[in-house]
């Protein structure tokens, strides 16, 4: 199910910016890669990638790209609702819900994407890859793979 961005209150992170180089018969091409995190703090948050010759550029392709994939987060309160894993690539990032007072307790990527989302209390552990991207990608996957059950709620 694809999420609307046009009536959500976005706000867009730039996490990451990435020189890369083309190495041709003239010389070296460089452009530049950005990686973005748009969320309303509420539930909804996305993660995407430009890359263009410019950084404004860059950064514009990537919130457009991050609106084409927007997840829904299962929240309960201030956290999530469960301990969650998320891989992608060799990036494995471990989330856990937290008592609420405890704060984002998340580096880098993961806290972006985190604070995107609108969750206030939880506890990360990056796990393999250092990569911001993959990181990013991750903490999405664990997010949109959260399962909230009726007696779940009713316990909080």
């Amino acid at each position: 199910m694809r999420i609307d961005p046009s009536n959500l209150n976005l706000k867009e992170k730039v996490v990451f910016i990435n020189r890369v180089a083309k190495v041709v018969k003239g010389g070296r091409n460089f452009r530049f890669s950005a990686l973005v995190v748009v969320g309303d703090e509420n539930g909804h948050v996305g993660v995407g990638m430009g890359k263009s010759i410019e950084i404004p550029e860059a950064i514009k392709k990537g919130i457009e790209d991050a609106k084409k994939n927007l997840v829904s987060v299962a929240m309960v309160g201030t956290t999530i609702p469960h301990q969650v894993n998320g891989k992608f690539g060799t990036a494995n990032v471990l989330i856990m819900p937290a008592k609420e007072g405890t704060g984002v307790i998340a580096g880098g990527a993961v806290r972006a994407v985190l604070e995107s989302a609108g969750v206030r209390d939880i506890l990360s552990k990056m796990i393999g890859s250092n990569s911001k991207i993959n990181n990013a990608y991750a903490t999405i996957l664990a997010l949109s793979s959260q399962k909230v059950s009726k007696k779940v709620e009713e316990k909080k």
